[in-house]
């Protein structure tokens, strides 16, 4: 069965990751590009054998389900309507840029009984979600953290720098979801919210988890290139266990696991829910709103 699929967003994400993987995918069929750009849908519907639409809502009509590769702002009605329309949902992270907007899509997905699954990368990728998937099975975790530190606004030459919902949300709202997607399934959901701020847009996350452990998180996109990075690490009755180098393939190849998740969705009859589906990202975004609301 192959499930036919547009694509929403023309910009670097879109053309580096999703693009190229919905293009290159055995069960796939990418029917089309939308972008608020005329000339940049044509561009990248040219790259990977796609047409170009012009209105959303055309392009929704001729497809199984769509793919989201624009700010959540945008995303979040998007993919609203998508549902009402009967699609199913391929999405990114962070769901939408308010708590509100996030369970609205939720309630779309729930109600109209369509796949959705939300891109987590992490979650995706075979290295790292072996590694999580571990450590939720060995429990027994006092306190855990995940720190972000990313270079998007820190001096380097990132092609994420042009990102205004970057600079207006920072590294809460968009390496946030990475940090909560680590520590979630490990520790358990969130049960209190402590945030501070640090240089920049530098946001530092105490958390409580519903299993008794507590967590922590450092998450930017104005480190230094130096600076910058990914520290995970779990402390328990086991030890001290690290997040290991080296463990994450490219994104493009988690992408298409995603894709592949999305499919199973679809072609096992009635919707089985994901781990990572619109509830859990609308999860996510509660948390992060949670935390903004703690910095005043």
């Amino acid at each position: 069965m192959t499930t036919r699929v547009g694509l929403f967003g023309t910009g670097p994400w879109a053309r580096r990751t999703h693009g190229p993987a919905l293009a290159a995918h055995p069960d796939v069929e990418l029917v089309g590009v939308w972008g608020r750009r005329p000339e940049a849908a044509a561009e990248v519907a040219a790259e990977f054998g796609a047409r170009a639409y012009g209105d959303p809502q055309a392009l929704t009509a001729d497809v199984d389900a769509v793919a989201i590769a624009l700010p959540p702002a945008l995303q979040a009605p998007l993919a609203v309507e998508a549902a009402r329309s009967g699609r199913h949902l391929l999405l990114d992270k962070p769901l939408a840029a308010t708590a509100e907007d996030a369970h609205a899509v939720a309630d779309a997905v729930a109600a109209a009984g369509v796949a959705c699954v939300v891109f987590f990368t992490l979650r995706f990728d075979p290295g790292s979600a072996e590694w999580i998937d571990k450590q939720a099975a060995t429990g027994d975790w006092f306190t855990g953290r995940a720190d972000w530190y990313g270079a998007v606004f820190g001096g380097g030459a990132s092609q994420y720098a042009d990102s205004p919902w970057r600079r207006e949300k920072g590294g809460l709202w968009d390496v946030g979801p990475h940090a909560l997607s680590v520590l979630l399934p490990v520790l358990g959901d969130v049960t209190e919210v402590h945030a501070a701020r640090g240089a920049g847009d530098t946001t530092h996350l105490t958390l409580r988890h519903d299993s008794g452990a507590s967590s922590t998180a450092v998450l930017t996109l104005t480190a230094p290139p130096a600076g910058a990075g990914v520290a995970v690490e779990f402390r328990g009755a086991h030890g001290v266990v690290g997040y290991p180098d080296g463990v994450s393939g490219p994104a493009t190849a988690s992408f298409s696991r995603a894709i592949d998740a999305l499919t199973a969705a679809i072609a096992g009859g009635p919707v089985a829910a994901h781990p990572c589906d619109a509830r859990f990202g609308a999860r996510v975004s509660e948390i992060l709103a949670a935390a903004e609301a703690a910095l005043g």
